[in-house]
């Protein structure tokens, strides 16, 4: 049956050669058969540039590349991690780079997607950096910055990132870090649409709410650092799939 697949929060690098091996098998397998796969966000732990040497960077192009050939449509919304990946390397892909927000037809079913984020409204002191990050200028002074120095910076931003999570974690603050249910009904009104697709929050599940009177509901996409994660959608069915990393 034609069907449709959505990841996000993949998080490859170098340094979790298992994740690579899960990633390259969904490729592999189960993406063959679909008529899309949309990857909203965070494909990669941290992107510096489409000029990154990393053989990793080069071993996921060319997988992509062969999905793409084989007839299977590529999408990709930028999450906080990749936020700097351009058409470059899309293009080595075999993908198309969508808006941070966008409303697709899922079968018959108008559906929002995006990598979710813009969502944990909360989260004030990263909302201000999401703010910051998203200017043209900014994006492109950072990208004219030699590769070693975009390298040493990306790290520090990993570093204030676990630091920033974990701050939170310490104080039983977590709900911070979650989307705030204004927000989620506020887009998702706005969109005119009764599902909505997105990641980032790596708390998988299905929420039901309520927009304008009618029932509506909110997949959340799972992260892969212990296990692959994807949502199926077909004309029948939207169901979440899980596997363990193997070790």
């Amino acid at each position: 049956m034609p069907h449709t697949l959505f990841i996000a929060d993949v998080h490859l690098s170098a340094q979790r050669p298992d994740i690579t091996a899960a990633f390259m098998h969904f490729l592999h397998t189960t993406a063959v058969n679909a008529d899309a796969v949309y990857i909203l966000g965070d494909l990669f732990d941290v992107w510096i540039g489409d000029d990154n040497p990393e053989p990793l960077v080069a071993d996921v192009a060319a997988a992509l590349k062969q999905l793409s050939n084989q007839g299977t449509q590529l999408f990709f919304i930028h999450g906080n991690r990749d936020f700097f990946l351009r058409q470059q390397y899309a293009t080595r892909c075999g993908m198309t780079l969508l808006p941070a927000e966008q409303v697709i037809d899922l079968y018959g079913t108008p559906t929002l997607i995006m990598h979710g984020d813009s969502l944990c409204t909360l989260d004030i002191a990263y909302q201000k950096f999401r703010k910051w990050w998203n200017q043209p200028w900014w994006q492109f002074l950072m990208l004219n910055l030699p590769l070693k120095l975009r390298q040493h910076l990306a790290q520090k931003a990993r570093l204030r990132s676990a630091k920033h999570k974990q701050q939170y974690t310490n104080s039983n603050q977590q709900q911070i870090m979650d989307v705030t249910p204004a927000a989620v009904i506020s887009v998702m009104h706005q969109a005119n649409v009764l599902k909505l697709i997105h990641g980032h929050t790596h708390r998988p599940a299905v929420h039901q709410l309520e927009i304008n009177q009618q029932t509506a509901q909110r997949y959340v996409l799972g992260d892969w650092y212990s296990q692959s994660s994807y949502l199926l959608v077909n004309a029948d069915q939207w169901q979440l799939f899980f596997n363990p990393l193997s070790d």
